[in-house]
Order: C-alpha cells, then sequence, then structure tokens
C-alpha cells in the first residue's frame, strides 16, 4: 500500500473490562457459565475450592472473553497525506459508562465514512483473533447491525484482505508464536504504550479509580504504536509527536482522492 492510500485505513484498537466488578455479581446462571469457561483456563495457582478459583479467575481473565466482558473504549487513528506523504495523524476516541452507546457511535462511522470492504481498510495488532470478534460479538448482544468491515461471520480470511494485522505480518506464516505488541515495539526501538497502564489494569481503573481517562489515553498509545510498527514494517519514515492530535470528528470518505 502506498503512504498516500494510507487515508483509506482505519487504525484501532479497543479495551475491555469485565461486565461485573466481581463473580459474586454475576446471576447464578452465569456464575455456573463461568465456573465451567475458567475450568479451562491453566493458571499456576493452586486452590482448594472450585468457587474461590472462579472468582479469581474472573478478576485476572473475565475481560478478554466477549460473553463475560464489555467495551470501554474504542481508539481509532486515521491519517491524512499531502501528495505522496504523510501528514498527520487524527485520533478518535469512543468511551464511556455505556456501551451500547460507544459501540453504536462507533459502528455510525464506520456506516458513513467506511461502507465498502472493496476502499477501506481497518488494521490492528491482534485483530483478527482479538479486536474484531470481540466488537461484532458484543454489537450482536447490543443488537446492533454489523458495519460493513464487521460484516464477517463465517467469511474465510482470504475473504477478509480489509482486515489489516499487524501481529500477521510479523509471524511471516509462523503461527505457533505469539508476539505482543509491547514486545515488538520494544524490539524496533519504538516508544512503548505501557508506561503508565497495561491490559491487566484496565479493570482496575475502571471500576476502583473510575480513571476513563487513563484508560482513553493507554489505548491511544496503543492505535500510534501500532501505526509507528506498521510503518517499520513497511520502510515508511515515522511519525513525530508534532504530526499526532486528537479529535472528536473524523472528516473522511470518497471525497479524499
Amino acid at each position: 500500500m502506498r503512504p498516500k492510500d494510507l487515508k483509506r485505513v482505519l487504525f484501532i484498537d479497543i479495551e475491555t473490562v469485565a461486565t461485573f466488578s466481581s463473580y459474586d455479581d454475576l446471576s447464578t446462571d452465569m456464575q455456573k457459565h463461568w465456573k465451567h469457561k475458567s475450568s479451562y483456563i491453566k493458571t499456576d495457582n493452586t486452590y482448594t475450592d472450585e468457587t474461590d478459583r472462579a472468582r479469581q479467575l474472573y478478576l485476572d481473565k473475565a475481560g478478554i472473553y466477549a460473553e463475560f466482558a464489555k467495551v470501554v473504549c474504542i481508539s481509532a487513528g486515521l491519517l491524512s497525506t499531502k501528495g505522496d506523504e504523510i501528514d498527520k495523524l487524527r485520533l478518535r476516541s469512543f468511551y464511556g459508562h455505556d456501551e451500547s452507546v460507544i459501540l453504536k457511535t462507533f459502528a455510525d462511522v464506520l456506516n458513513k465514512h467506511f461502507n465498502r470492504t472493496n476502499r477501506f481498510f481497518l488494521c490492528g495488532h491482534n485483530l483478527r483473533e482479538f479486536d474484531v470478534p470481540f466488537l461484532c460479538r458484543r454489537m450482536l448482544l447490543n443488537g446492533i447491525k454489523l458495519p460493513a468491515l464487521l460484516n464477517i461471520p463465517g467469511k474465510r480470511p482470504w475473504q477478509t484482505p480489509h482486515l489489516i494485522d499487524t501481529l500477521e505480518y510479523w509471524k511471516f506464516g509462523d503461527y505457533k508464536n505469539y508476539s505482543s505488541l509491547d514486545l515488538l515495539t520494544s524490539i524496533f526501538g519504538l516508544p512503548t504504550p505501557k508506561d503508565d497502564l497495561d491490559g491487566s489494569l484496565v479493570g482496575e481503573a475502571y471500576y476502583i479509580r473510575d480513571d476513563l481517562k487513563a484508560i482513553v489515553e493507554y489505548c491511544e498509545k496503543d492505535v500510534v504504536s501500532v501505526i509507528q510498527l506498521y510503518f517499520k514494517f513497511k520502510g515508511y519514515p515515522l511519525l513525530n509527536k508534532e504530526q499526532i492530535i486528537s479529535t472528536t470528528n473524523f472528516i473522511l470518505g470518497d471525497e479524499e482522492e
């Protein structure tokens, strides 16, 4: 993809937390389902009580399972160009305590500005295995029709070339290994997004400190890291801080040729 075509790529990252702050807040039915789900999760800790095990694993792991978690932030980055050169990166985040509003607002942006899979792209790290499936599942659970870029049920990877995954770039066909965004930014000498927060602490920031600002900043840093990593893969010059701006709106579409 040429640098001037990157304005058709929406770089995204999401942050998720368990649906409730603790296992004990789950309904009896959902506690049963979580006990079953968590029984397959490996842990180095030893528990004598099945409920204690389920309770701790809910705190540690529930946030990554769409059936037991929700989206609290979606950050998106859009590049603009001048001729053949990359000009600016605009960051916009959708966040809050009402997941349905977050998802509906993001879906509206995709429907309005990114509504053709033969023209627009989504890019993220582990996008195919986590971000996109999680968003799709949570949209369906919230009664939101899937936008074109997310309408992928039953499709094979080769049928969804509009999904660009930096993890797949790094795998080079090797499916035995997972390399985190944090690891790849470190080995490429890029700024790490994990300076103030990491994924394991998002639930604490949300439920205990009610610090949405920290979650948004962390999520946006991940988006920037994904873009910088993608640029490393493609041999493009890295973005500098002056090129990165936050916004509450995107101006996009076919008029930006």
